[in-house]
């Protein structure tokens, strides 16, 4: 059982190194941590009421007293890109959660018992992956209607096949291994064999593919609060708040960049630090 631990320690330090040593993932790392952070304390960080405006300072360009500048609404704009965090942050734990459980158990069915059990899973599954991601999601928002909740729920039903087929190679690969065979020897329970054998030595890639997948959808969700499909006005919402700012590109360009350039650095934060996580935790890779 020591002898276990220690190979586990000695495992969990060796990805640490190397994720130390990746100063591209240390900088998305950093990215995201700062957007997490700022995501939580927004209401206590916030300089101005994200929702109260002032039409006498409407479309002001940064200063000391609104140092991103105002909307056309005269409502801070860094308040508002501050809230649009969090709602950033919620749209992205709870829809890459909805993908990763039930991506994961489809995956864990399909692999697993195989037969017509992972040819229905996986035609699904191919059903799903035809239409492209935008297009998936705005049919299923056409059919339950705009708001945060049914964006969350469209933006994780469309990431469910990545999950179901990353998790499905995997049990593929395992489940012919002699510490499975040994389980079934023993007794052990299918659901045992999958969720104390199967699904802790699928860690790795389903840890990667959550940390890329946030990158999708916070892009997703922006994408169709742009167009009008997602969270609704007045609430701060990056893709919203690019949508309200293409009328005055040319005269407020600050509108428009500060929410652009927000959503540009989490989308990079997250893809930096998911690709250092990858080539961290794969083995293949040495020195």
């Amino acid at each position: 059982m020591n002898e276990v631990v220690e190979a586990k320690t000695g495992q969990f330090r060796e990805v640490l190194r190397r994720l130390r040593r990746n100063r591209a993932a240390i900088a998305g790392g950093i990215i995201v941590l700062l957007f997490v952070a700022v995501a939580l304390l927004a209401p206590f960080i916030v300089p101005y009421p994200p929702n109260e405006g002032d039409l006498a300072k409407r479309l002001s360009p940064p200063s000391r007293e609104h140092l991103l500048g105002t909307d056309p609404l005269g409502r801070d704009l860094l308040s508002r890109v501050i809230y649009g965090a969090r709602i950033s942050l919620q749209i992205q734990v709870v829809s890459v959660a909805i993908a990763l459980v039930v991506g994961t158990m489809l995956g864990l069915l399909g692999g697993y018992y195989g037969g017509a059990i992972d040819h229905v899973i996986m035609r699904l599954m191919d059903i799903l992956l035809a239409f492209p991601g935008i297009f998936l999601a705005i049919s299923i928002i056409a059919v339950l209607g705009p708001g945060l909740v049914n964006l969350m729920l469209a933006a994780g039903i469309y990431s469910v096949p990545q999950f179901a087929r990353i998790v499905r190679g995997s049990v593929l690969s395992l489940k012919e291994k002699e510490f499975v065979e040994a389980a079934r020897a023993v007794g052990e329970s299918d659901g045992s064999i999958l969720f104390r054998y199967i699904l802790p030595n699928s860690m790795a890639p389903i840890i990667i593919q959550t940390t890329l997948r946030m990158a999708t959808v916070l892009l997703t969700a922006s994408g169709l609060s742009f167009l009008g499909l997602g969270v609704q006005p007045p609430t701060a919402e990056w893709g919203a708040m690019l949508s309200n700012a293409r009328a005055y590109l040319i005269t407020a360009p600050h509108v428009a960049t500060v929410p652009g350039l927000a959503i540009m650095l989490v989308v990079m934060g997250f893809n930096l630090f998911g690709d250092g996580l990858r080539d961290s935790l794969d083995p293949r890779l040495k020195d």
